[in-house]
């Protein structure tokens, strides 16, 4: 729930380490001012208020996952948002697709090529755009010895490989491209749906702003980086991990 958080996230990063293959799904939400339900809610965390304003995580049941508003203003009464991320893990009932083996055609229109100069903590990324792959080029790119992520013993020791080798072998980063995986009958927390305000926006105004209420996909890989920041109007964002690897914060 905050700018592009989808796998294990660490707020006192400014860059977002991606760490190996993965997709994700994002797309902009408004605040809800809905009445907050009762009981814990799934949440694993004994402040109420979370005065240290630490990342907090959620573990909704199948029940609770349902409401998507009312379960946002839950998590907000429990201090989430005074971090500015949250993490919240879907119940194991809840498929957003039942298989991802036919997206290997699908096209990334113009992925980039990340080329980061600099040194001693100051450092400049470049994109330069390539030409169109597929998901099934691209993962096998990602998963190649070239690009790949190298051997590692925890992710601190992967933190470390990241910087000492932040300025080598630029990483292809598959953004921006305008669509959603979730299968169309999935109701629950369906990115493309999730009966906000800037639904209202598109539905009523017929106002798209690709991004803001319509989703986005990510194909990512090792050291494919993107800076933390705000998001358009300060909106919240939501993400979803679909496959792969994590991405750290």
């Amino acid at each position: 729930m905050a700018a592009r958080c989808d796998g294990g996230t660490y707020i006192n990063h400014y860059l977002a380490i991606f760490l190996d293959f993965f997709w994700t799904e994002y797309v902009l939400v408004t605040a809800h001012g809905c009445c907050y339900p009762p009981g814990n809610m799934g949440s694993e965390n004994p402040s109420p208020q979370n005065p240290g304003c630490k990342i907090m995580t959620f573990r909704p049941t199948l029940e609770e996952f349902r409401e998507f508003g009312k379960y946002i203003a839950y998590i907000e009464s429990q201090g989430a948002h005074r971090a500015g991320l949250a993490k919240v893990i879907p119940p194991k009932e809840w498929k957003p697709r039942k298989t991802y083996d036919d997206i290997d055609d699908m096209v990334i229109p113009a992925p980039i090529q990340q080329v980061v100069t600099g040194q001693s903590g100051l450092f400049t990324q470049y994109n330069i755009q390539k030409k169109p792959m597929t998901v099934g080029e691209y993962r096998r790119l990602a998963n190649s010895e070239k690009y790949c992520t190298p051997r590692h013993q925890d992710f601190e020791d992967l933190e470390r490989k990241y910087w000492k080798n932040l300025t080598f072998v630029s990483p292809i980063y598959g953004a921006d491209i305008s669509g959603s995986l979730y299968d169309t009958d999935v109701e629950e927390w369906n990115i493309g749906n999730l009966n906000t305000l800037l639904d209202m926006v598109e539905h009523e105004c017929g106002i798209i702003i690709e991004g803001v209420n319509t989703p986005y996909l990510y194909f990512g890989m090792w050291k494919t980086t993107f800076a933390w920041h705000t998001e358009d109007m300060d909106l919240y964002s939501i993400n979803y991990l679909h496959f792969g690897e994590p991405k750290s914060w």
